[in-house]
């Protein structure tokens, strides 16, 4: 047997907890929510760490997800943040890991391109402000066929879960 209390009182206060319950939810949900769409592009939590106010450069990471059937590529990079970004990856060369600029990044059609450390990002140049732990900046990505998309990019201390490897990581630091 269920039994349903009607009592006007008993939905009201049941309600109000529930209502103050996701009062409560609803910004931790909303600040984990860092998740952008452009086309069949799914991009997820852009992120850069946190650099010291000296470093002239920082870097940015996020996944691309093509969810279509048609292959893509990234173009570029710009945020007001700093004087030009560059599409960048990690080579080895002559047994040295080194950094180098690339023209564009190809998205495979149902495929996806992690940017993170040792790997592809985003390489700020002269930047013009430094971002703290807990902030976020601009950035707008070219896609050669989904068009532009601006992200938000936010700021860590550390680098996320799943990307521990990353700690000994320092964008003001590369070999060009």
């Amino acid at each position: 047997m269920i039994f349903l209390d009607l009592n006007p009182e008993t939905t009201r206060m049941n309600l109000r907890k529930t209502l103050l319950g996701l009062a409560l939810i609803l910004p931790a949900m909303l600040a984990q929510a860092h998740e952008y769409e452009v086309g069949q592009l799914h991009i997820d939590h852009p992120w850069s760490r946190e650099m010291p106010p000296v470093a002239p450069t920082a870097a940015a990471y996020f996944v691309i997800h093509n969810k279509g059937g048609e292959a893509d590529r990234l173009l570029g990079a710009s945020t007001p943040v700093a004087g030009k970004a560059e599409l960048h990856e990690h080579v080895h060369a002559d047994g040295v890991m080194k950094m180098q600029q690339v023209q564009d990044v190809a998205i495979p059609a149902g495929g996806e391109v992690k940017f993170e450390p040792m790997g592809y990002h985003v390489m700020l140049f002269d930047l013009k402000q430094q971002a703290s732990d807990g902030e976020r900046f601009p950035l707008t990505l070219t896609f050669e066929k989904a068009g532009e998309i601006e992200v938000q990019v936010a700021v860590q201390k550390d680098a996320p879960a799943g990307h521990e490897h990353a700690a000994g990581h320092d964008a003001g630091k590369h070999q060009h």
